[in-house]
């Protein structure tokens, strides 16, 4: 019919006055047809769109024109009626933002618990978008090491992120005393005008402690209502804090009646830089702080003040933009029905133990997000192009490459799959060794390890790195499950890095490399999360390091593993109790029962009666644990769950002529548990076995090609055992 044709999420959803029982068969076939039009719609929006722009107050967007889809009444019902205008397609109707018009979102992120509120932040936010998004992270070294890993992890569609050094702003406002909670980085706002690109017109700002509700379109929009003057959009305070009758002698910074709240800005930038909003907001500061000594609420404070001697500056937005969960607020004016949410504020320290009547609504709110899958985020946004991604472009690559019809598809696949990955989950302190010999136990597990966690705390006191596969469910069953205990929040030298779920198999050797990867010691120990290390063996391995000049020679030192078959085991203290459990049949010697061939090498007869190190070869299908140092190759992600995957690694050490050195007086032991569903699949799957051996000769014939002659041991081995 020569109209645009609209696939917007908000006509499939049941509460639209659009919506009815046939509408999912219309939009099947409208799918179908909207590759065919759209280069007409795309000219038809254009047109529309030239139509709709009167002057020179439409062409305030950074790339093109910005509209709004709401007038700022907070009355519900002009709003949906509003939406639906901006729907429709009379010449007359209410504006709205353009289809794919970049959203730009700046956000100060400092430290490893902040970290984690933005991951919250951008999932409510990608959840409702439809636009492309560019994100700026004011953020110190350690959030942008978590949240650059992130990021580039997730290859979310559209969504580009730049970060500005943080530290390097001290310098720009350590001159304020500030009381607030949230330190210097409270301060980092104010100098947006100066950080942020000087190309970029306007940004909203956002605290992370925010969970949107609704699409962010919807507040950007807003810009266009800017008049004269206007360069903030903030809602109003809705606590009495500047109203400066909380408690006796309370004495506020100074504000507009309630002042505003600075959780969510609206930022004009290229105006704000023409007002010298530099020199404007120094010199409030200035003349404040003679009286006032200090802010109590941070960067909000001189916002206030500035604004009290230049109102004409704000452009005052309904407050469910800005809903402030804190105590004794009147946020509960700001909506009278779910619908009218828009944007959560958990701006009390108390964050979710907040009082407020509808708590455990907004409460359920968040805990959606924090546990919502990311994966599901990753989705196209239709008919708008995304910038072409290096890494995204190779792996489409990489995977067209696989062949489908392969019944080994699935494990070929995992070996480039992808998985969001969150380092330093919780918050990590390490202090490195004077002497340069400290060595990090490396391991991982998923879910159904989480108990052996403390017991490894207690038998290890050096660093940790533990990679850990969960889904966003189980991280925070596991973040509650870390936070309530003493042994492990006692701990800040262990780095809990979080792979999240992806796929059929248990990545173990990604996760291994992950694990490795992020390690702040010059060795590091390989084990494996259901081993207990002897008392001692951290110190015992430091002295190991020094005499075996570990630094200057390729030495892989090897220590022996044994296993308890008793859920309850009186652990040996000393190597003589050792022996004598295993005299009595306590303990064994690792996997003795059903894979010898995995640890005979050790030479466990010798290492009874051995005082001094010693020397061992290299056979087939050798799987010890090692202390290495951290340049030592990364495992081979083809190996997947169960099988081979240890073997592979100690194999390519031989080939890289590591020297395997048993040390005489260090142990391990093995503890009981449930058999992993790894190995029950390869114990029941013919078609996984087969698989594993097709991916064992393979990299067999890899080795044999980039290690040459040398390498033809591992196949006359392997043909041998």
């Amino acid at each position: 019919d020569g109209k645009p044709v609209s696939l917007s999420p908000l006509e499939s959803q049941p509460h639209s006055p659009r919506y009815t029982a046939s509408s999912q068969r219309e939009r099947e076939s409208l799918e179908v047809r909207v590759r065919e039009v759209e280069e007409e719609n795309r000219v038809l929006r254009k047109q529309l769109s030239l139509a709709q722009a009167r002057g020179p107050a439409h062409r305030r967007g950074n790339h093109s024109k910005t509209y709004s889809m709401e007038e700022g009444t907070g009355d519900s019902e002009s709003l949906r009626a509003g939406i639906v205008a901006g729907n429709s397609s009379e010449c007359g109707q209410q504006p709205v933002v353009e289809k794919c018009e970049t959203i730009h979102v700046a956000i100060v992120c400092a430290g490893y618990n902040a970290s984690r509120d933005v991951v919250t932040l951008v999932k409510s936010v990608l959840f409702h978008r439809r636009n492309p998004l560019h994100f700026h992270l004011i953020a110190d070294a350690i959030a942008k090491q978590i949240l650059a890993t992130l990021f580039q992890t997730w290859m979310v569609p559209a969504v580009r992120i730049d970060f500005y050094d943080a530290d390097e702003l001290k310098s720009e406002v350590s001159w304020i005393p500030n009381k607030h909670y949230s330190g210097i980085y409270g301060l980092m706002k104010l100098v947006l005008t100066k950080t942020l690109p000087s190309n970029l017109e306007r940004v909203i700002v956002l605290d992370t402690d925010i969970t949107f509700a609704t699409d962010i379109a919807e507040l950007w929009a807003v810009f266009h209502k800017f008049k004269g003057q206007q360069v903030l959009g903030l809602v109003e305070n809705q606590s009495d804090w500047y109203l400066g009758n909380l408690w006796k002698n309370h004495r506020p910074w100074p504000a507009l009646g309630r002042g505003y709240n600075t959780g969510v800005i609206l930022l004009l930038l290229d105006k704000l830089r023409k007002m010298k909003w530099e020199q404007m907001w120094r010199l409030t500061a200035e003349r404040e702080l003679m009286s006032m000594l200090s802010t109590s609420l941070a960067d909000q404070d001189i916002f206030n003040a500035v604004i009290k001697q230049n109102p004409f500056l704000v452009y005052q937005l309904p407050c469910f933009w800005n809903v402030q969960l804190s105590d004794h607020t009147r946020s509960e004016q700001c909506y009278r029905d779910v619908s009218d949410l828009k944007v959560i504020h958990w701006n009390s320290p108390k964050k979710l133990r907040v009082k407020n009547k509808h708590v455990e609504f907004f409460r359920n709110l968040y805990l959606t997000f924090l546990e919502y899958d990311g994966n599901l985020l990753r989705r196209e946004l239709f008919g708008c192009p995304s910038e072409a991604d290096v890494n995204s472009e190779n792996l489409q690559k990489q995977l067209s490459e696989l062949d489908e019809d392969d019944l080994c598809y699935e494990f070929r696949r995992e070996r480039f799959t992808v998985h969001r990955t969150h380092l330093y989950f919780l918050h990590y302190e390490y202090e490195p060794a004077a002497d340069n010999t400290d060595v990090t136990l490396v391991a991982q597990l998923s879910m159904d390890r989480l108990q052996m966690l403390e017991a490894i705390c207690k038998h290890w006191e050096g660093p940790i790195s533990l990679a850990l596969y969960l889904s966003d469910a189980e991280a925070q069953q596991f973040l509650r499950y870390a936070q309530g205990s003493e042994v492990l929040m006692s701990r800040h030298n262990v780095g809990y890095h979080i792979v999240y779920k992806e796929g059929q198999f248990y990545p173990v050797n990604l996760l291994r490399n992950v694990a490795m990867k992020h390690i702040s010691t010059p060795y590091m120990f390989l084990s494996d999360i259901d081993f207990l290390p002897m008392y001692g063996l951290y110190e015992y391995l430091r002295k190991s390091v020094i005499q075996l000049d570990l630094a200057n020679t390729k030495k892989a030192l090897i220590v022996p593993a044994f296993e308890t078959l008793r859920y309850r085991l009186s652990f040996p203290k000393s190597k003589a109790e050792l022996l004598s459990m295993l005299d009595m049949g306590t303990l064994f010697t690792f996997r003795y029962h059903v894979w010898t061939k995995g640890h005979a090498p050790t030479n466990f007869a010798k290492w009874r009666t051995a005082t001094t190190p010693y020397r061992v070869e290299w056979e087939a299908d050798f799987e010890p644990y090692v202390v290495v140092r951290k340049d030592c190759p990364e495992y081979d992600r083809r190996f997947v769950g169960f099988g081979w995957n240890k073997v592979a690694h100690i194999m390519e050490l031989d080939a890289q002529e590591y020297e395997f050195t048993v040390l005489p007086n260090a142990y391990m032991i093995h503890m009981p548990h449930a058999p992993s569903f790894d190995i029950t699949k390869f114990r029941s799957n013919k078609q996984y076995r087969i698989c594993l051996k097709t991916l064992k000769e393979e990299f067999q014939q890899d080795m044999s090609r980039h290690y040459g002659f040398a390498a033809l041991k591992y196949l006359t081995a392997e043909n041998n055992s």
